[in-house]
């Protein structure tokens, strides 16, 4: 079991991570964050509750019965990662990844690992 700070340590542990943040969708509140260098990451978390909302609500218009696992938004030079929490959907974390270092189906792995050790307390 890890904690937040732990969980995020882990996650820039990941090659090719940049930033990281984990973040309440329904507060919009970031509950913690790491890396990011020129990039404000509890904005950027925070900022991304709207893409979770949005495709939450087109589920739920669409009558899908379902629940979302990840989202991926790729740029030229990045990927970022939404990953909704498997013990509470009101949380997700966002990671900025390097396109030209990651393995993003290792990455996934690793995230989807690191989800299932963190505790929230």
């Amino acid at each position: 079991m890890a904690n937040i700070r732990e969980s995020l340590s882990s996650i820039m542990d990941i090659d090719g991570a940049k930033g990281a943040a984990l973040v309440d969708y329904q507060s919009g509140m970031t509950l913690g964050t790491a890396g990011g260098r020129d990039v404000d990451m509890e904005l950027a978390g925070a900022a991304n509750t709207e893409i979770v909302r949005t495709k939450k609500s087109v589920l739920d218009k669409l009558g899908l019965d379902d629940q979302i696992e990840e989202i991926l938004v790729s740029l030229e030079g990045e990927y970022h990662l939404i990953r909704i929490f498997h013990e509470n959907e009101n949380v997700f974390t966002y990671v900025m990844l390097d396109r030209n270092k990651v393995n993003l189906a290792l990455a996934r792995m690793q995230l989807q690992e690191i989800d299932e050790e963190l505790v929230l307390e």
